[in-house]
């Protein structure tokens, strides 16, 4: 039996969710319940439009030249792409058969051999580390920091270039500390190549009351220039290039 993926929605010509032009897919389903997210209509798992990997690969190959030039490739993110592992699995080795680079867009949560397989296929993560006080970043998500440190642990050991995202949040991930430490964890992964600090935004608090959740950040204003800069320079600490992106 053919695997079925439930997929979000798609953005055919990408530029923020990893190098060069990206086929973006945006699967369904995730089990974080960030409360700065702004794609919650993502959250279930039954929602979403059903496809084969071969129907979804006919979408991807009409913008293989366009990936291919400009060094891009095809981006699974969410939602989290890892709860739909055999989907992911199969599209990553399609993708690859093609001839075209596959990044991976995740929370890290999730972290089991299924993934370590979809990893074998993947050139670029795009890593999603919330906040690096586990007290905190449990406050952010609802689950655990764990996995995810395990994850970029992994990540380091088979050498797979990362790129993480941090996204900043006045009154919720601006704690400097924690951000220090962050930006000197980071210095001991070689194969970390960018973090990406991203300014918190409101432009998803709509979908919030269309699904009839309570939007916490509702009088959370975006980060100023100043704090961005503040926090930049933080993260340079690391080593690592900084792209701010507010």
């Amino acid at each position: 039996m053919n695997v079925i993926g439930r997929v979000h929605s798609l953005e055919s010509c990408g530029t923020v969710d990893g190098p060069g032009i990206r086929f973006v897919v945006f699967m369904q389903g995730c089990p974080l319940r960030c409360q700065f997210c702004h794609n919650p209509d993502t959250w279930d798992t039954n929602k979403g439009m059903e496809y084969t990997p071969e129907q979804l690969m006919k979408e991807i190959v009409k913008y293989k030249s366009y990936m291919g030039f400009s060094g891009g490739g095809v981006t699974f993110t969410g939602g989290e792409p890892l709860m739909q592992q055999g989907f992911i699995l199969e599209m990553s080795k399609l993708c690859k058969a093609e001839g075209i680079s596959v990044a991976l867009d995740t929370s890290g949560f999730i972290w089991n051999d299924g993934v370590k397989e979809i990893l074998e296929y993947t050139d670029i993560v795009l890593l999603d580390i919330k906040n690096y006080n586990p007290i905190v970043y449990e406050e952010v998500t609802g689950v655990s920091l764990c996995p995810t440190l395990e994850f970029l642990d992994y990540l380091r050991e088979k050498n797979i270039n990362t790129w993480v995202r941090y996204v900043l949040v006045p009154g919720l991930t601006d704690n400097k500390d924690s951000i220090k430490e962050l930006s000197s964890h980071l210095r001991n992964y070689p194969n970390v190549s960018k973090i990406e600090l991203l300014g918190f935004h409101k432009m998803g608090e709509y979908k919030w009351k269309e699904l009839g959740l309570e939007y916490k950040l509702s009088q959370t204003k975006e980060p100023s220039k100043e704090l961005m800069t503040e926090v930049k320079n933080i993260l340079e600490l690391s080593g690592k290039v900084i792209s701010v992106n507010a």
